[in-house]
């Protein structure tokens, strides 16, 4: 098998008995059933990953922040320049970023991973070069990566799972870097959900109405070109769209994607075009993805596989959690998500998922800001368990005995 066909294989649902165990701890804790609200979820989320109760203290947390660049940039959805990714890589590596400040506040290691920055970046301590290609070709005129190049950008993502917690990582954090990466993150929301472009795409840095307006309509020329739901505008489309013909590099079918994938990671998403065929989801990463989505999703599988949990950062990890999902349903399981972002298509994402997002904030800054801020919350549920004493331990009257 494949590295990514050993993943998914390895990643498992939540366990039924922990789920269970890990709620009757709950309520046998010395507070009001249901006093913690979100948090119980939280540590009942994790119990079930873990297949133990009390779960694991998912701690040290390693943040890997993926960067890559995109081919869409050309079609004026943002007015900031392309070379800003690799500017932003170089501030990762100096510690400047507001995602260091976090890392440093939370305790994090902060790891950066180039899978496709447009540049060639010089060996530099913290950085990871696992580069699939010099960015994406542009989604809105074809698809953006080839087979060979989406399968390899998740199988970077599983490695950097692997390798931080072979270092000692106990949950790890997603993040983000590519100018216009947004735009391909509406599109994937788009394809995997069904949605409108127009409803699921938004300012990104802050872009005025023009290029929002812009931008959405880049967005449905992707999905229309490359045979996704999502590209008309007369609203939510059923499922992905038919008539798809191929193109070099993405043949349409399950078999474009042979290469040893067979079986659950050539299914169908939700939906089924008018000639029958269900578009596999490597087929729709491939085509309106980024780099950085394909590694993220790999990020979240190989997470996954290892059973440490994941914290989802916004609406880029939302997107590629969409995929990873696709590819292995039962990954959904081993994530958090750490906030809801003020990208309309996030919280699209996050309901398609069936994820609960610890932090609103209005942030909509990328790079696993959000996800860092609502580790020490992780921690904090999963503490409660291990160190709360029951109503029998601390002779405490509980009120329903």
């Amino acid at each position: 098998m494949t590295i990514l066909e050993q993943t998914v294989a390895a990643i498992r649902p939540a366990d039924p008995a922990a789920l269970a165990a890990a709620r009757a701890h709950q309520d046998s804790l010395t507070k009001p059933r249901g006093a913690l609200g979100v948090l119980e979820e939280v540590a009942v989320r994790l119990a079930g990953a873990a297949a133990v109760s009390p779960p694991p203290l998912p701690a040290p947390a390693a943040l890997a922040i993926f960067a890559a660049d995109h081919g869409v940039h050309a079609q004026g959805v943002t007015p900031w320049p392309q070379e800003v990714t690799v500017q932003m890589v170089g501030n990762f590596l100096a510690g400047g970023a507001v995602a260091n400040a976090f890392a440093a506040q939370v305790g994090a290691s902060v790891t950066v991973v180039d899978v496709g920055v447009a540049a060639d970046l010089p060996p530099t301590p913290g950085l990871t070069v696992s580069k699939v290609a010099y960015g994406t070709a542009d989604l809105s005129v074809g698809p953006a990566m080839t087979a060979e190049q989406v399968v390899a950008a998740l199988e970077a993502g599983i490695a950097v799972a692997r390798e931080l917690v072979d270092q000692g990582a106990r949950c790890l954090v997603t993040g983000d870097m590519g100018i216009a990466n947004t735009t391909a993150s509406a599109a994937l929301i788009c394809a995997f959900t069904g949605k409108d472009a127009a409803a699921v795409t938004g300012r990104g840095t802050g872009v005025d109405d023009e290029t929002l307006a812009r931008k959405v309509e880049v967005v449905r020329q992707a999905l229309r070109v490359n045979g996704l739901p999502g590209g008309r505008e007369s609203g939510p489309a059923a499922g992905p769209a038919s008539g798809r013909e191929g193109a070099d590099g993405l043949p349409v079918g399950a078999g474009s994607f042979s290469g040893g994938l067979s079986g659950g990671l050539s299914e169908g998403m939700e939906g089924t075009p008018e000639d029958g065929r269900a578009v596999p989801p490597l087929e729709v990463l491939a085509a309106v993805g980024g780099l950085e989505h394909a590694a993220i999703a790999g990020f979240v599988l190989g997470g996954a596989a290892l059973g440490v949990p994941v914290i989802l950062d916004g609406v880029i990890a939302g997107s590629a959690a969409l995929a990873a999902a696709a590819l292995a349903p039962a990954v959904v399981d081993h994530c958090v998500a750490g906030h809801r972002s003020a990208e309309p298509g996030h919280a699209a994402a996050l309901d398609h998922l069936g994820l609960r997002p610890l932090v609103e904030l209005e942030l909509r800054l990328g790079e696993g800001t959000g996800g860092l801020l609502a580790h020490p919350l992780v921690c904090a549920a999963v503490r409660v368990m291990h160190e709360v004493a029951t109503f029998d331990s601390a002779g405490v009257t509980d009120k329903e005995a």
